[in-house]
């Protein structure tokens, strides 16, 4: 399914859809699935008829799910991009420095 093609509110009745669908295939009531997620029920059916949410609305469903985790799908964790790590390069440590000889005799101080 390309959503590139969805307008803005088709997209949003998607996600939606498709948490209801996760609910219903855990076998959740809407209620139970409210006090998982620590929100109203109201928000919950609100949400699932594509009313407009918070995004900490979605968060709050996904963990209740136990599925937090399809975020890091939706958003890979970019890393550091090739030009910021030729930026650091310069400035990465080699080598461990030489402790002074006047250093080596003398009696910790603790």
């Amino acid at each position: 399914m390309d959503l590139n093609s969805f307008s803005d509110d088709q997209v949003l009745l998607e996600i939606t859809q498709r948490v209801k669908q996760q609910r219903l295939n855990l076998n959740i009531t809407q209620e139970e699935l409210s006090k998982r997620a620590g929100v109203h029920v109201q928000t919950i059916k609100n949400f699932e008829s594509g009313k407009p949410s918070t995004l900490m609305t979605f968060i709050q469903i996904l963990r209740a799910f136990g599925d937090l985790n399809v975020l890091s799908a939706l958003l890979p964790d970019p890393g550091v991009s090739p030009i910021e790590l030729l930026k650091l390069k310069g400035k990465e440590r080699e080598r461990a420095s030489r402790s002074s000889s006047k250093n080596q005799n003398k009696e910790p101080l603790w």
